[in-house]
């Protein structure tokens, strides 16, 4: 793979088989990463995080919700390491063809930064066909709404981790999302996965 990064086998946060559509293992889910690569995922992180932090804190006024993300990201670590969320959670994905991920949310404890960041590492019609990111938002009333993404190479993706403020004649409502991978046709696809909070 591009760049030098190796999936290291270790268990993976959940059961492959309750998120993902491949067993045994072929879809690969790497929660830490060795060095020196471990140390540049934790500056990208500690990078976006200050960016993130003021919608994060919009979106929590919007919805009338609590803020509790401090300005400095290792503060905010150390919140969620004192509330027993010590696993980090960075995540090496490696699709092969007929993989996929399904829908899901990447909650891991009470303690949850609502926006994320998926990274496309391989080039979509060329590395492999496919593998398109999915988001399905589950709208007030009305029925879910799906949205499909190509992740071009070293191109990142914001998202939400759990829900986003929708405004509607009643004020703002969280509509929530989930989000997953259709199946790959061919190739290898590769992302990394930045969560901005650490797990039980």
């Amino acid at each position: 793979m591009r760049g030098g990064l190796r999936p290291v086998r270790r268990r993976p946060l959940l059961p492959l088989h309750h998120r993902h559509g491949a067993l045994p293992v072929r879809l690969r889910a790497v929660p830490v990463l060795r060095p020196p690569h471990s140390t540049l995922v934790q500056r990208l992180r500690a990078a976006f995080y200050p960016r993130l932090l003021p919608i994060a804190r919009d979106w929590a006024a919007r919805l009338g919700q609590p803020a509790p993300w401090p300005d400095d990201f290792g503060e905010w670590l150390d919140m969620c390491h004192q509330a027993g969320q010590t696993r980090p959670t960075p995540i090496l994905l490696r699709y092969r063809e007929n993989d996929w991920n399904a829908l899901h949310r990447d909650l891991y404890g009470d303690l949850v930064f609502p926006l994320q960041v998926v990274i496309g590492l391989d080039r979509p019609g060329e590395d492999y066909t496919g593998g398109e990111f999915l988001l399905v938002e589950q709208r007030p009333r009305a029925q879910s709404r799906g949205t499909v993404t190509l992740l071009p190479q070293g191109h990142g993706l914001i998202f939400t981790t759990r829900d986003r403020p929708v405004r509607s004649s009643r004020g703002w409502s969280a509509s929530p999302v989930r989000h997953g991978v259709s199946t790959v046709r061919s190739g290898l696809r590769h992302t990394l996965g930045l969560v901005f909070h650490d797990a039980k």
